[in-house]
């Protein structure tokens, strides 16, 4: 079982089941929205469950998704592809320890030009 929250604590999520490999994602919106490059996680809709979310907002950041954040104090959490039945997670947000890893880089080409990528892992351009 994972647990994890936003910065203020007004949305908590709860998930039972398993996780994909973690990502870390460059394109523009994700740089957008988090103020740098998205690390995320996957699972299942079903496996996630709210403790709070009274906060929570989506906003439908192009026809193909949804962004899930914090309204009270910003924190960028989730991930939703329209009519998909699975869900992304910010790393970021969850309590620690994870036991997870970093797998991959998505979108490298979009990423910003800042920055380099030195790490090993995979890189796909979309």
């Amino acid at each position: 079982m994972y647990r994890g929250s936003c910065l203020c604590g007004s949305v908590t999520f709860t998930i039972e089941g398993d996780l994909s490999p973690p990502s870390v994602c460059h394109c523009g919106q994700c740089r957008k929205q988090s103020g740098h490059v998205w690390a995320s996680t996957t699972t299942h809709q079903d496996n996630l469950s709210f403790s709070a979310r009274d906060t929570l907002n989506w906003f439908r950041a192009s026809d193909i998704a949804r962004r899930g954040f914090c309204s009270k104090c910003g924190s960028f959490l989730f991930w939703q592809q329209t009519e998909e039945d699975t869900i992304s997670i910010a790393m970021g947000a969850f309590d620690a320890p994870t036991g997870q890893k970093l797998s991959k880089h998505i979108f490298v080409a979009d990423k910003g030009d800042y920055y380099d990528i030195t790490d090993d892992l995979p890189q796909r351009a979309q």
